[in-house]
Order: structure tokens, then sequence, then C-alpha cells
């Protein structure tokens, strides 16, 4: 397992992706435990990019439940609809918010957050069986770019 990410620091948001996600492969390969690699993903995801936030809730019942996570603290748990993570469940859809207080029902785990993007992660059945969150203190910080590498990052998370 290498000790340090080399990511270009200067350079545009497409080149860190398609930098980092080599090796969030390598870094996960040949370790089973689901915790353990979600942390590095979360880990190496927010050093990239220095975003506020970035984590996984997991479905249990009617409820999101907090997985693994880099930055302040956050909401333990969401219900179905509520708020980004619980709209994104709900409709099983990536939600881009481009300014999280023009976002009806959006509930403000840290005040700092600006903007967002949300992606389902489904099983093998359809249904959503967690959430990926990333929050920044930038509007407008997320765009297509995001959500076409955090799908590829999603695609790994689905081999864990």
């Amino acid at each position: 397992m290498a000790e340090e990410l080399i990511v270009t620091e200067n350079t545009t948001k497409v080149k860190k992706y398609e930098e980092l996600i080599p090796q969030i492969k390598a870094l996960v390969e040949g370790e089973p435990d689901l915790i353990a690699n979600l942390s590095n993903i979360m880990s190496a995801l927010k050093w990239t990019f220095g975003w506020l936030w970035i984590g996984i809730y997991f479905v249990k019942g009617d409820e999101l439940v907090l997985g693994p996570f880099q930055g302040p603290i956050a909401c333990t748990r969401i219900q179905l609809g509520r708020g980004v993570s619980g709209s994104a469940w709900n409709k099983k859809e990536v939600i881009i918010v481009p300014n999280v207080d023009e976002f009806p029902d959006h509930i403000i785990c840290n005040s700092a957050s600006k903007s967002e993007i949300v992606l389902p992660i489904m099983n093998i059945n359809s249904d959503v069986s967690a959430i990926l969150d990333a929050d920044s203190d930038q509007l407008n910080d997320f765009d297509e770019v995001d959500k076409k590498y955090l799908s590829e990052i999603i695609a790994i998370i689905k081999t864990l």
C-alpha cells in the first residue's frame, strides 16, 4: 500500500481525477475490509480536492446512516426523501446542487456547506444501498466532470 497519493496540485479537475483513480484502485486492491477501503477512498478524495466534507451513508431500513467520511462532524441519520442525500436516494439519481441554500428541504449538517453532489450507489437488484455525498464550502463547485469521475469511483466501491 502506498503511503501517499501523487496528484498534480495546480492542474485541471479532470487531470486530478485521472491521476487519482488508478491510485484508488491500487489502494483497495487485495484489502477485503469494506470500511477500511471506504475510509481510504474518502481520505483520498478529501485530500485531492480539498472539499469541506466527503462521505458515505448506508441505507439501513428507512434511513441513511453515516459511514466513513472525512471532514467536520456530520448528520448521523437522514430520512428517505429529506435533504439532498435523502432525495438522491428516493429518486435513485445523481443530484448536483450549485447552492444548497436554494435546495428545498436542505438539511444543514454544517453551515459552511455551499454546494453539494450526491450519487446513489445501487446494488445488484437496482436498489440504493448507499449514498456518496460531497460538500464544498464554495458555490458551484460540482459539475458533470465530478459526476462522471465520482461514478467511476462508485464502480470501484461496488467491487469491494
